[in-house]
């Protein structure tokens, strides 16, 4: 059995403070697409709008056929981690949800073999939770984050009820992202013995 090479990541959400920050270690192998599907996972996102990744001054995308600004994009799913690597690439950003624009700059930290007996991607660690969807940008999420730190405040109950719950920004939540990371994870090993299964019954 081959053991992936994987590559750690630093993923940090840009123009915030304090830092809101996640460490993964994801295959070579993998897609840019499937890096989103990760990026997700880990900041409780719940993908609901368009993304795109920048790297060595090209941009990853799902490609839209209807795309009015005809801008010159790549489909992320066609470019692996390994790519970008290969091209000296050790910094690059993914940007989610272009009206709340939620910018990430992704650092890749090293490069080595996997353990075999570990199904990747794996989230290591982080800091602090991630804005929840549709908050408002930057600014809508310091006003959540003020509003929900004072019980007595008029929006309080208001806003306790938009984002169902209370909000402590100290939270990671680190079983609900092992849940998901471990679900995308399950994924790509079954994909693979799919995959080598059928490569076996053709031979």
């Amino acid at each position: 059995m081959t053991v992936d090479r994987i590559a750690r990541l630093h993923i940090q959400l840009d123009d915030i403070e304090p830092l809101i920050w996640r460490r993964v270690e994801v295959p070579l192998t993998m897609s840019l697409k499937g890096l989103h599907d990760v990026i997700q996972a880990v900041m409780l996102f719940e993908d609901y709008h368009l993304f795109e990744f920048e790297a060595g001054g090209r941009c990853y995308d799902v490609p839209d056929p209807e795309d009015l600004y005809e801008r010159k994009t790549f489909a992320a799913r066609n470019v692996r981690i390994a790519a970008l690597i290969e091209r000296g690439i050790a910094t690059f950003s993914y940007t989610y949800d272009f009206g709340d624009n939620w910018r990430h700059t992704i650092t890749v930290e090293a490069v080595e073999d996997g353990n075999p007996s570990i199904e990747y991607p794996r989230f290591i660690d982080g800091e602090r939770r991630a804005p929840p969807e549709d908050v408002g940008s930057t600014s809508g999420f310091e006003e959540f984050l003020n509003v929900m730190a004072k019980p007595r405040h008029a929006q309080h109950r208001e806003f306790v009820r938009w984002y169902g719950g209370r909000f402590d920004p100290e939270d990671l939540s680190v079983d609900i992202i092992q849940d998901r990371v471990a679900k995308i994870a399950r994924r790509r090993t079954l994909g693979k013995a799919g995959f080598a299964k059928s490569q076996n019954q053709q031979h």
